[in-house]
């Protein structure tokens, strides 16, 4: 139990930097939706997701590979180099090919008026992709804190410049109180300093990690780095065909909704409602900080799958109390994106369950990575990358965003099944699926009862909601005997 409480701990630290961040940029949601129209909202929305893809070609795989290798090797200090230099010389040439080759990029995306678009992300995309292992080595090295602190400031600088250049600088030149103002806002960049705002960030965050940049003796080891991209390469196809299960529909829209339908104004929309489920995907992705070095350090413990089948219980558990907490309250919830952007609530739930099972895909998978069987993750990635683009183009000329929200979900679904089949098979673990399956179906019950309760009154469905929602946290103190804990810490202090 010692190990959980760990692990908890670890996650509770990095959740300060990714959720307590990302809900700070979750307040910029309100900001772009009420300043931007639809339509302006989707370019951000779009953007964003080519950059999905790409962060994941431009680390190719290094991060966990770095992990692996820093475990086993006893120069972890030459994996750190080795995987520096890598990704240096890789995002260095991205930056150049996209210099030299952006005016017909940008046509391409029928963004010939704003090519800079183009070049602001490839230096953010270059400068994260760097950054990615020296955060990696915080990681690894159990300093979550260093880590919280260097994310909270990334996130925190971005927010501060979205409102310097979205709403001072709009205010100071509207009312003529600074002269300056001409020398460092444009107000026909428009939705651009969205991304200057970013490009600011990023670059402030290279700065804080060049004094430890500085501090390792830069060597390049060629066998080590064979040795490593022969481990990532096929993290690579996993983390591109995941990007396809994660984005690929915000792309897809564009091309496959019906013919006089705004395309921007629904990947807007869509885009908007898809940061109401965020916090299911900010869980999912603070777990993985901490879980990744986790499940490799206890890889050779003896009771190491009995800790294994209880993480993905109690994950589970917290990933559903997420699902209540966002749908229980949705009539609160939905006030952070503009009115104009309500049609497309009823997805939230459909992405809620979605990114949940993402979660545990992570956690049932992760069997390949323990046994050097990385190829199988690729296989059951391009699985669901085939069922996610299948499902897009029959789902979305029909159902728009809403077929787009099922096709994520039908794809997870699959790849969910595929991973605990072979999981089982090359890495064999007793889940407690009847407890996780029980809690499932509880908190569906309980959804739907909401959603179909016969009450007017906000005020009154709050309250009922908020008694549903104890049930659920009553029904796992219960059956998951939490209570002993307690009973056990009195009876500690009083003796």
């Amino acid at each position: 139990m010692s190990a959980l409480k760990k692990l908890a701990g670890q996650t509770a630290i990095y959740g300060l930097s990714s959720i307590v961040g990302r809900l700070l940029n979750y307040f910029l949601v309100p900001l772009h939706t009420r300043i931007f129209a639809p339509e302006v909202y989707g370019i951000v929305t779009e953007f964003y997701a080519y950059v999905v893809f790409l962060q994941v070609v431009l680390t190719y795989g290094m991060e966990t590979a770095f992990f692996r290798y820093a475990e086993s090797e006893k120069d972890w200090k030459k994996v750190y180099s080795t995987s520096l230099i890598s990704l240096f010389a890789t995002s260095a040439l991205f930056v150049i090919i996209l210099w030299f080759f952006v005016t017909p990029i940008a046509k391409s995306l029928n963004y010939s008026r704003h090519p800079e678009y183009i070049i602001w992300f490839a230096f953010i995309l270059a400068i994260d992709a760097y950054t990615s292992i020296p955060f990696a080595k915080l990681r690894q090295q159990n300093k979550a804190l260093r880590f919280a602190v260097i994310k909270l400031i990334n996130i925190g600088s971005n927010i501060l410049f979205n409102i310097f250049f979205l709403l001072l600088c709009p205010y100071l030149l509207k009312h003529h109180l600074g002269s300056w103002v001409h020398y460092v806002y444009k107000p026909k960049i428009g939705v651009g300093y969205v991304f200057i705002a970013n490009l600011i960030s990023s670059v402030l965050t290279l700065i804080m990690f060049t004094t430890d940049l500085g501090k390792i003796k830069m060597i390049f080891d060629f066998k080590l780095f064979k040795q490593m991209i022969k481990y990532a390469l096929p993290l690579l196809v996993v983390g591109l065909a995941g990007s396809v299960n994660t984005v690929i529909d915000r792309i897809l829209l564009k091309h496959l909704l019906p013919k006089g339908v705004n395309e921007m104004e629904q990947i807007g929309i869509y885009g908007a409602n898809l940061k109401l489920a965020v916090l299911m995907t900010l869980f999912t992705q603070t777990f993985r900080y901490a879980a990744e070095p986790f499940f490799f350090s206890h890889a050779k413990e003896t009771d190491s799958r009995k800790l294994y089948a209880d993480v993905l219980k109690y994950f589970t558990i917290f990933g559903l109390l997420i699902f209540l907490g966002v749908m229980l309250f949705i009539n609160v919830l939905k006030y952070f994106v503009d009115k104009h952007y309500f049609a497309g609530l009823n997805i939230v739930p459909i992405l809620l369950i979605a990114y949940l099972m993402l979660g545990i895909i992570f956690n049932l998978s992760f069997w390949y990575k323990l046994t050097n069987r990385t190829q199988y993750g690729a296989y059951i990635t391009v699985l669901g990358a085939v069922v996610t683009i299948g499902a897009n183009f029959i789902l979305i000329p029909f159902y728009g965003y809403t077929g787009a929200a099922w096709a994520t979900f039908l794809a997870h679904l699959v790849m969910m099944i595929i991973s605990y089949i072979y999981g089982q098979k090359y890495f064999y673990i007793k889940y407690d699926f009847k407890r996780i399956g029980m809690y499932f179906i509880l908190a569906i019950i309980l959804f739907v009862m909401s959603k179909y309760l016969p009450v007017k009154s906000l005020i009154l469905s709050l309250l009922i909601n908020a008694f549903f929602f104890s049930i659920f946290v009553a029904a796992v103190i219960y059956f998951e005997n939490i209570q002993r804990f307690f009973i056990k810490k009195n009876m500690v202090h009083e003796n």
